[in-house]
């Protein structure tokens, strides 16, 4: 994918360009460059670059294009921890908010690099929340072939493949798509084993409290059989889940009576039910 440049030049020359810039923007950053090379010099612009953001200034997009089309042409081990560092302000800038072009920036960043690129993952996750916080989830791939397979693309440790999985999910329930976060939660319990089912304990029961809230599900036998919702055999939420899975109405008046606090914890929809 081309990404857009701030000028024609080299790179030191670019750098200088930047440097100049953002200090008349009001940054303390000297016009010098560094000696310590591009990789020392994009450290400093990007610790510097919120006074970009915080611009109206017309050329502002093409300056944060120039930072990323920098970074990209880095070499891979000294691109991680400035990548990391431009998408945490990224994520975190609030002040004017400008979310195009934060998600713009972050889209460029993510589909210039090479496809197996682990920091990818870095950059996708920023990605996620800044579409997330803006109502935005429909602009970006979220399918879960897709992100199924850049799970084995970037090789990613259980842990991250967790992280991953679960911020899908969260962003997707924020932009109410309720039947694909489902199927992204689904795609999370069933990543967990016998050794670790524990470890998705809240996980599971948000899974089960959200499709039983959820009026277009009606099927939730294949739930019973994830092994972080097996864990909770002999919890209340489990036995609710056995309950809409192969019981009728009175099973549920007798439970609702003997765990009134419980079922009015969980929202007034399962108290609504009471009335049928």
């Amino acid at each position: 994918m081309s990404v857009p440049a701030f000028i024609d030049i080299t790179e030191e020359d670019q750098a200088s360009e930047l440097r100049a810039y953002i200090k008349s923007k009001g940054a303390e950053i000297s016009e010098e460059n560094s000696e310590g090379g591009l990789h020392v010099d994009l450290a400093q612009i990007i610790e510097a670059c919120d006074v970009c953001l915080k611009d109206e200034d017309k050329d502002v997009e093409s300056v944060m294009n120039s930072i990323v089309s920098l970074l990209l042409i880095l070499e891979a081990e000294k691109q991680e921890a400035l990548i990391e560092s431009l998408c945490e302000k990224l994520v975190k800038f609030r002040e004017g908010d400008r979310p195009t072009l934060r998600m713009q920036l972050l889209s460029n960043l993510f589909h210039g690099m090479d496809e197996n690129a682990l920091v990818r993952y870095t950059v996708y996750c920023s990605l996620v929340k800044v579409a997330a916080a803006c109502n935005a989830i429909t602009f970006i791939p979220t399918e879960l072939d897709q992100v199924r397979k850049w799970i084995v693309d970037w090789n990613l440790t259980t842990d991250k493949k967790h992280t991953l999985l679960r911020l899908v999910y969260e962003a997707l329930v924020d932009c109410k798509k309720s039947e694909a976060a489902a199927k992204v939660m689904v795609e999370l319990l069933g990543s967990y084993t016998e050794d670790n089912a524990s470890q998705a304990r809240v996980d599971a029961h948000r899974c089960i409290v959200r499709a039983l809230k959820d009026p277009n599900t009606f099927l939730f036998d294949h739930l019973l059989a994830l092994k972080p919702v097996r864990f909770l055999e002999g919890e209340l939420i489990h036995d609710l889940l056995t309950i809409f899975v192969s019981a009728k109405l009175a099973a549920y008046v007798k439970f609702y009576q003997s765990n009134k606090d419980f079922i009015d914890s969980l929202g007034k929809y399962f108290r609504y039910l009471m009335r049928f």
